[in-house]
């Protein structure tokens, strides 16, 4: 079981990246290589390897929102504290303090983000997945 939510983590992960717009001409197939992916990864893989074996996560249209919580939400919640700091993606209101990993517009519909209440801490990580939810 632990491979197979271990698999699913990563497979979610990767399906996080956003692929280009479609160019004009024919299909390829090639598939382009990857690199080493950076330190806080391990912070959406924990995630969403909790919320897959917890059954805690839902879907919005083309998304699935994973929410995790306890150690994995606390680790990504104090990862996430420089970087939503610098970028203005810190927001305290109603007594909890929420960290997102880019700055929110309007809502947070469709960002992964953290938040502390006391000494309780919640993530949802957003994963795209495209029009195969609607079937």
């Amino acid at each position: 079981m632990r491979i197979v939510v271990a698999a699913l983590a990563s497979l979610a992960v990767a399906a996080c990246a956003t692929s280009p717009e479609p160019a004009d001409g024919p299909l390829s197939l090639a598939v382009e290589a990857g690199v080493p992916a950076p330190a806080q990864a391990r912070f959406y893989a924990d995630c969403i390897a909790q919320a897959a074996a917890a059954w805690t996560y839902d879907r919005i249209d083309t998304t699935i929102r994973f929410q995790c919580d306890g150690a994995p939400a606390r680790a990504f919640y104090e990862g996430l504290a420089a970087w939503s700091a610098s970028g203005g993606a810190e927001v305290t209101a109603d007594g909890r303090t929420w960290r997102f990993t880019q700055k929110p517009q309007r809502d947070p519909s469709g960002l992964d983000y953290c938040w502390r209440e006391s000494d309780v801490h919640r993530c949802t990580v957003v994963l795209t997945v495209g029009d195969y939810l609607e079937r």
